[in-house]
């Protein structure tokens, strides 16, 4: 009996030591590896970058076309109005819904240098997402948009040259590949 009594004293003093702990500002809530698990899973969602979160084909083109645009720097006004165009041809979308997928794509891209260093991760997450007709088209309006302002640049050039190497699957080998 005496050594329950023992324990039951123990554990009261150990909930009387956490408890003083607490109101003094020193948190052990931090040391269970649910709750850290738990943390770390939202603030790498919260921190992620937002274009990584993209599920629709449409929404992904549209930030690769900004991508293209804004690689060399903002956009120009000719820039601006080649890719309403495109969206209003290519996505059958109305002035209003371009100019809406231009602004949002814009701020989900926020600097084009984000598709330079991690292209290759974007589009192996969205392969899937693409028909082999929708990345033909998405390549199509890539080069159209590169070269607006002239011929394009090796910067827009390397950017469409990843993605068609990301997103067209290799073709067969022949007799001598």
């Amino acid at each position: 009996m005496h050594i329950i009594l023992g324990l039951l004293g123990a554990a009261v003093t150990i909930l009387v030591v956490l408890y003083r702990l607490a109101d003094a500002g020193i948190d052990l809530g931090g040391l269970n590896p649910f709750l850290w698990r738990r943390r770390r899973t939202w603030r790498q969602q919260f921190e992620a970058n937002p274009i990584f979160s993209l599920e629709e084909p449409k929404d992904l083109a549209a930030v690769l076309a900004v991508g293209v645009a804004k690689i060399d720097g903002d956009l120009s006004a000719e820039e601006k109005r080649a890719l309403l165009g495109e969206f209003e041809a290519t996505f059958a979308l109305s002035a209003n819904a371009a100019s809406d997928l231009l602004a949002s794509s814009a701020h989900l891209l926020g600097d084009a240098r984000v598709l330079q260093t991690q292209l290759g991760d974007l589009l192996a997450k969205c392969r899937d997402l693409f028909s082999p007709e929708q990345v033909d088209s998405l390549l199509a309006m890539l080069e159209r948009i590169a070269s607006v302002d002239g011929a394009p640049t090796q910067r827009q050039r390397t950017l469409v040259d990843g993605v068609r190497e990301h997103l067209v699957p290799p073709g067969p080998q022949g007799t001598w590949g």
